[in-house]
């Protein structure tokens, strides 16, 4: 197996099932709730660890109930926890609401993911390392600075925040999805967002498209990669998957 490791945040998710997102004032029925593991770096760190990849997961929880759900999912999976770190913070949370066409809308609360510095002890060199957005950009910073220059670093840029120069001169591939694609190169057609991403790092972006598939932008070159057809159950988490599955394959040396 090849070694992963995920800096970034853990969450316990409350996903609740609506017909229509509620307008500002308006109380809906909902039709059902379910209570999850979260966080796009939990969520990345499990999917690899199902694709057969070695991880670890350098994240932060609190002293709380929601912890021990997030240690234990971790646990199931697999996941080396080691650079868990318990803070005097609640555990991190979102709260999802479910539409049955399978989209979402959600709303993060950082909590102790918003502690995490970016430092983990000596261990062995990873071949990948995943990162993202939701835990405090200084962290990312940090981490990819103490990493081994044979490591790829893979950026998901969610939620969408303009790339550091020092971060993003460390970036093997940077994985958005259009909204997140328009919010760090502009608006316009998805090829040319991506192209001009790719000149912002020092390797390829991946432009996922739901449905339409995935744009791969490489030293230039640009493919399209279309999109598996399945029925959907939730799009909550599909990124997650689709980045953590990427990472384990990269780890692998594809």
């Amino acid at each position: 197996m090849s070694r992963v490791i995920v800096l970034g945040a853990l969450h316990y998710d409350v996903v609740v099932d609506a017909p229509r997102l509620p307008d500002v004032d308006e109380t809906l029925p909902g039709s059902g709730v379910d209570y999850r593991f979260g966080g796009k770096g939990g969520n990345q760190a499990v999917a690899a660890a199902r694709m057969g990849a070695d991880v670890a997961m350098a994240g932060r929880v609190g002293r709380d109930a929601a912890a021990g759900v997030i240690l234990g999912v971790l646990d199931t999976a697999g996941v080396d926890r080691s650079e868990v770190a318990e803070v005097d913070a609640a555990s991190g949370m979102s709260v999802a609401i479910s539409l049955p066409s399978g989209e979402y809308g959600a709303v993060i609360v950082s909590g102790a993911n918003g502690e995490n510095d970016g430092r983990v002890a000596d261990g062995p060199p990873p071949r990948v390392a995943l990162i993202q957005n939701e835990i405090p950009e200084a962290a990312n910073v940090a981490f990819a600075a103490g990493l081994d220059g044979g490591c790829r670093v893979v950026l998901n840029a969610a939620p969408a925040r303009d790339l550091a120069p020092e971060l993003a001169a460390r970036v093997d591939v940077l994985i958005v999805n259009r909204i997140e694609a328009e919010a760090l190169s502009g608006a316009g057609d998805p090829e040319a967002t991506a192209v001009r991403l790719e000149r912002a790092v020092r390797g390829a972006v991946v432009l996922t498209l739901g449905a339409g598939g995935a744009i791969l932008v490489e030293d230039g070159a640009v493919s399209h990669h279309p999109a598996h057809h399945i029925e959907p159950v939730s799009a909550h988490g599909a990124g997650d998957m689709f980045t953590g599955a990427l990472a384990a394959r990269l780890a692998e040396g594809d």
